[in-house]
């Protein structure tokens, strides 16, 4: 049995009282994340938005097992913000498709949600008509008469089938329901819990030939999107479903191959999710400001820092407490920074006087670190 087959569906059952302590913390992560982005510099906030944007395209993909380059993602996702990271890397096609879902999901927030959209967001992320290798429908929904089964295949027995969505011909009305319950749901229901029910509901009927989670994904952005009236991108939440994709897997084959129509487990994972998401973004903004005032306090002492000074500080500052791997020295100064070793020798010593770096060891076992 699966629950697409249960005698209430769709009436998704989620025990409120349960989910209360979950749900406040989840509340104060996001509430305490949104309102520090408040006090960054905008170049902060913009190199913030730039590092959600990647970490979301690159762990959306990752999770159904394709990987975007990180260059590629950047440059592409720079140029939607208008940052001047942009440069000029080329354009990677399924990079493009990715970022043009997950930008049409943010932009569309205000919008209701239609049958036209969720073509859109389809054709959008196949722009060729194909998956891989094979021509798929696209733009629409999945119309084959074969089940749409996950499987996973074994050798000599029979496929092990852990989830069957719904007939092809059924899909267009469960979508139905769903569309208008998305709708309908907005400011009636928990933005998060209406957030993890989309995402399940979405997956039940998996109504796509190919690209259900990544479209699944991106409507319960669209749907946290809502629910914070923001179209800033702060944090990932496809980035804390990779670190925890069995749990994410698990969670989702638990609650799809039953017809039990209580999804409490799951909703309750899905908002774990989003507050370690944004307890995670929280401690990043904390660590930028945290840089920002060292760097401006250093500038104020130092002003003739040279950009290879600069440069090599900011490295042993990124390394934090445990250091450069083998600490930094005359050598990795000269790598580093291209420099020949009497500059290297140079500059390290005058950062040793100035109190920014300390010295330890003689020799060849001579090594700099930052002063605590």
């Amino acid at each position: 049995m699966f629950i697409w087959r249960a005698s209430q569906w769709p009436e998704f059952q989620v025990d409120l009282a349960a989910l209360q302590a979950p749900l406040a913390s989840a509340r104060y992560a996001q509430g305490r994340a949104v309102g520090l982005a408040g006090h960054l510099h905008l170049m902060d906030l913009g190199a913030l938005q730039l590092q959600g944007w990647a970490d979301e395209a690159i762990a959306t993909a990752q999770i159904e097992g394709e990987v975007l380059q990180l260059n590629s993602v950047r440059a592409s996702a720079a140029r939607r913000l208008g940052l001047a990271e942009a440069g000029k890397a080329e354009r990677d096609a399924r990079t493009e498709a990715t970022l043009d879902v997950l930008q049409a999901a943010i932009a569309q927030s205000q919008q209701p949600l239609s049958h036209a959209i969720l073509h859109g967001w389809h054709a959008a992320l196949f722009p060729t008509g194909r998956s891989g290798i094979h021509k798929i429908r696209t733009g629409a929904y999945r119309n084959h008469a074969d089940p749409m089964q996950i499987v996973t295949p074994r050798l000599g027995k029979p496929d092990l089938v852990h989830f069957q969505a719904p007939d092809s011909a059924d899909v267009h009305g469960h979508m139905t329901q769903l569309i208008d319950w998305f709708n309908r749901s907005l400011g009636q229901t928990d933005g998060l819990v209406r957030a993890a029910i989309a995402h399940l509901w979405f997956e039940a009927i998996h109504p796509f030939e190919d690209g259900n989670g990544r479209l699944g994904r991106a409507l319960s952005e669209m749907a946290l999107a809502q629910d914070l009236k923001t179209d800033q991108r702060l944090w990932s939440l496809s980035q804390q479903i990779w670190q925890d994709r069995a749990g994410y897997y698990a969670e989702l084959q638990a609650a799809t191959g039953q017809a039990n129509m209580d999804v409490t487990p799951w909703v309750a994972w899905f908002v774990g999710c989003v507050h370690q998401a944004a307890h995670t973004v929280w401690e990043q903004m904390q660590s930028a400001i945290h840089k920002t005032r060292f760097w401006t306090a250093l500038r104020e002492q130092h002003a003739a820092l040279t950009p290879t000074q600069t440069k090599a500080i900011n490295k042993l500052y990124d390394a934090g407490p445990a250091g450069f791997a083998g600490g930094m020295s005359t050598a990795k100064y000269v790598s580093l920074c291209g420099v020949s070793r009497a500059t290297a020798y140079r500059e390290l010593t005058a950062l040793c006087e100035m109190g920014v770096l300390v010295q330890t060891g003689v020799g060849r076992g001579t090594r700099y670190r930052m002063r605590e």
